[in-house]
C-alpha cells in the first residue's frame, strides 16, 4: 500500500462532496461566504489569519481599534513606527468574530499568516462571476482550459503548445467550466521574497516552508525537505490534535449546554407552577393576604433571577468554549482536507498554536460537574407560619435557600501554604445568596490543584461532604512551588477563586556534627572528611586549623555551613563526594 493510500486524510475531496460544500457555504448574495470578509463583507483582500484561526482582510485588521500597547500619542504601533527607525510594540485586539483577544505579531498585520485557503476561494469565485479569463502565457485570447500542474489558465492555441513542449506533455489540463463546476481550482503557493517562485521545501529548524532560492541562499547549511515528503509528519500532529482532543471535546459541550438548556427551561417551568400555586392560595385571604401574595412573588422572582443569572452564565461559557472548539476543529479539518501540501505547512504554525492552546487551556467541563438547577429544590409549604402583615397572622412561606459560589467561603491556611509531601487540608463553607451557611450538602463540589510552571504536575484532591453545608478538602503535594487552586461550586468558582497555594521543600536536617575541624572532632584521623573546602597536607582527607580552605570558624561536617541552627545545604548529586560523607564519630 503506498504512503498516499495510508494517509487518505490530505487528499482532496471528490467532485460531489465541494459541490455540496460550496451549495452550504452561499451567503444570502449568492456568494461563497469563505470568499468574503465578515467585516467589510467583500471579498478578501490580503487574507490574514489571526491566531485564534478566524480570518479578514488586512486592511480590515489594521482598522480594529487595540486596546493595549498604544503608542506614546496613541497612535497603533504600526503607524510609521518601521521608518523611524523603531520597532513596532506588540498589539493586543479583539477577534471581530470570536472576541478573544489576540496578539499580534511585533512586525504588525504583515507579520500574520497568509490564508492561501481563502485566496483559492477568492480565485474560484472571480472565475465563476467573469465572463472570460485572459490567458495567463500570452495575456491576448481568452483562456478556456487550466493546467493542473501549472495552475495556469492557458487560451486554445497557448493549450496545444503546452502540451508539444516535451517538459509539460505529460501535464493535466482540464476545461475551465469542468474546473468550475467542481467548486474548486488550486492555486500555487508562491514565496514572497522571489516573486514566481513556490514553496516546494520545509525547512526543518526554522519550521517553515521556502523556495528553491530561500533554500539556498538563507538555509543553506539546514535541513530542508521537500513537503511531499513532511507533510504526513506535521500534518498528522494537527490530526492527533482534533481527533484526539478537540473532537470528543465537541460532544461533550454539547452534552452539557444541552444539559443547562433543558435545566433553564426546566427552572421556568417550576418557577410558573409555583407562582400559580402562590397566587391560588393568596386569593382566599384579604387585602392583607394579597400584600403577603406580592411579596412572596417578589422573593421567587429574585430566586429565580439569581438562578437564572447563574445558569446563563454557565450556558455563556459553555457557548464560548464549544464555538472555539468547534471553529478550530473546522479550521484544521478544512485544512488538511482542502489544502495543498504548502497551505498547510504554511499555516501549521498558527494552527498548533491555536489548537494546543484549546487543548490546554480551553473550558472542558466534566457534563456531571455542571450545575442543573430545575428548581426542584425551591418548595412552597402553605401552613408554615409566615409571621404578620399590617397585624394579621399569615401562613405560606418560600423555602428556595440554594448554594451562591459568590458567597462560600474558605476555611483554614491550607489553601495557601503547603509543605513538600505534608497533608494539607482546608474547608469550604457553603452559603445562599445572603451569606447564611447551608444546613445540607449535595452541591457538585469540584478541586483542581494545578502547578503553575508545570501543567503536568497535578495534585490529587480528596474531598469529604459534611452534610452540613461544608466539605473537606485535602491533599498532598510531591514537589515544592506554586499552585494554582480552583474551588468551584456548580461549575462556578466561589469567592477568591482560583487561589495560590505556596508548597515550601520539606526541611533538610543536617547528617554531620557541629565542629571546629575534622582533625580536632576525630582525634588526629586522616581518613576523616568534611563537607567544607578545606584540606590539610600529610594524607589526611579532611580540614583542619589554619590550613587552606578552612572556613576559620565552627561548621557542619556534612556540608559545611558556619550557622548552627540552619538547614543543611549538601548537594544530593554524584558529582560532589565531599558532601555525602561525615566526620567519623569520636
Amino acid at each position: 500500500m503506498s504512503l498516499r493510500e495510508e494517509k487518505p486524510v490530505y487528499e482532496r475531496k471528490s467532485e460531489s462532496e465541494i459541490k455540496t460544500k460550496n451549495a452550504v457555504k452561499g451567503n444570502e448574495n449568492g456568494r461563497n461566504s469563505r470568499a468574503v470578509c465578515r467585516v467589510c463583507d467583500r471579498m478578501f483582500r490580503e487574507p490574514k489569519i489571526l491566531p485564534c484561526l478566524h480570518t479578514f482582510c488586512a486592511d480590515c485588521i489594521r482598522q480594529i481599534e487595540p486596546f493595549s500597547a498604544l503608542g506614546a500619542e496613541g497612535k497603533r504601533p504600526w503607524a510609521g513606527d518601521e521608518g523611524r527607525g523603531r520597532s513596532p510594540l506588540p498589539l493586543t485586539v479583539l477577534c471581530p468574530e470570536c472576541d478573544s483577544e489576540v496578539d499580534l505579531p511585533s512586525s504588525g498585520v504583515d507579520g500574520l499568516t497568509t490564508d492561501h485557503l481563502a485566496l483559492d476561494e477568492v480565485f474560484m469565485e472571480t472565475l465563476l462571476m467573469e465572463d472570460s479569463v485572459l490567458c495567463d502565457l500570452c495575456s491576448d485570447g481568452d483562456a478556456g482550459k487550466r493546467c493542473e500542474v501549472c495552475c495556469v489558465n492557458l487560451c486554445d492555441f497557448c493549450s496545444q503548445a503546452h502540451r508539444r513542449q516535451k517538459r509539460t506533455s505529460s501535464h493535466s489540463i482540464y476545461s475551465l467550466e469542468e474546473l468550475k463546476s467542481r467548486g474548486r481550482l488550486s492555486r500555487p503557493v508562491l514565496c514572497s521574497l522571489h516573486p514566481g517562485q513556490e514553496l516546494r521545501l520545509f525547512c526543518e529548524p526554522c519550521d517553515l516552508a521556502v523556495c528553491l532560492e530561500c533554500a539556498a541562499a538563507f538555509h543553506r547549511d539546514h535541513q530542508c525537505n521537500s513537503t511531499h515528503d513532511v507533510i504526513y509528519q506535521h500534518g498528522d500532529r494537527i490530526r492527533q490534535l482534533v481527533s484526539g482532543s478537540l473532537r470528543p471535546r465537541l460532544g461533550r459541550l454539547q452534552e452539557a449546554l444541552r444539559r443547562v438548556e433543558i435545566s433553564q427551561e426546566a427552572l421556568k417551568t417550576r418557577t410558573e407552577t409555583l407562582a400559580s400555586e402562590i397566587r391560588a392560595f393568596a386569593r382566599s385571604y384579604a387585602s392583607a393576604v394579597e400584600a403577603h401574595c406580592c411579596s412572596l412573588l417578589q422573593t421567587l422572582e429574585e430566586v429565580r433571577v439569581q438562578r437564572r443569572n447563574q445558569l446563563n452564565l454557565q450556558s455563556v461559557q459553555l457557548q464560548q468554549a464549544l464555538s472555539d472548539a468547534h471553529e478550530g476543529v473546522e479550521f484544521a479539518e478544512r485544512l488538511l482536507t482542502c489544502g495543498s501540501e504548502a497551505e498547510i505547512l504554511n499555516a501549521k504554525g498558527v494552527t498548533m498554536r491555536r489548537l494546543m492552546n484549546l487543548v490546554e487551556c480551553g473550558y472542558d467541563p466534566h457534563p456531571a460537574m455542571v450545575s442543573h438547577d430545575n428548581g426542584s429544590s425551591m418548595y412552597f409549604l402553605p401552613q408554615e407560619s409566615a409571621g404578620q402583615v399590617d397585624g394579621f397572622p399569615m401562613v405560606g412561606v418560600l423555602h428556595a435557600k440554594t448554594v451562591d459560589p459568590s458567597k462560600c467561603t474558605i476555611e483554614g491556611e491550607g489553601v495557601q501554604q503547603g509543605v513538600e509531601g505534608q497533608r494539607g487540608e482546608f474547608t469550604l463553607v457553603c452559603k445562599d445568596s445572603a451569606g447564611e451557611p447551608l444546613s445540607k450538602g449535595g452541591d457538585p463540589v469540584l478541586v483542581s490543584i494545578v502547578h503553575k510552571d508545570r501543567k503536568d504536575c497535578i495534585v490529587e484532591t480528596t474531598v469529604v461532604d459534611n452534610s452540613d453545608g461544608s466539605y473537606a478538602v485535602s491533599y498532598t503535594p510531591v514537589e515544592p512551588g506554586s499552585y494554582s487552586v480552583w474551588v468551584c461550586v456548580k461549575a462556578q468558582h466561589v469567592k477568591g477563586s482560583p487561589f495560590v497555594l505556596t508548597v515550601k521543600r520539606k526541611f533538610r536536617h543536617h547528617r554531620g556534627i557541629f565542629h571546629c575541624c575534622s582533625f580536632c572532632s576525630s582525634g588526629g584521623a586522616k581518613e576523616a572528611r568534611c563537607g567544607c573546602t578545606g584540606t590539610m597536607p600529610g594524607g589526611f582527607q579532611g580540614c583542619g586549623h589554619g590550613h587552606k580552605g578552612h572556613p576559620g570558624k565552627p561548621h557542619w561536617s556534612c556540608c559545611g555551613n558556619v550557622v548552627e541552627g540552619s538547614e543543611c545545604v549538601r548537594s544530593l548529586g554524584p558529582g560532589t563526594l565531599r558532601g555525602h560523607v561525615r566526620t567519623v564519630e569520636l
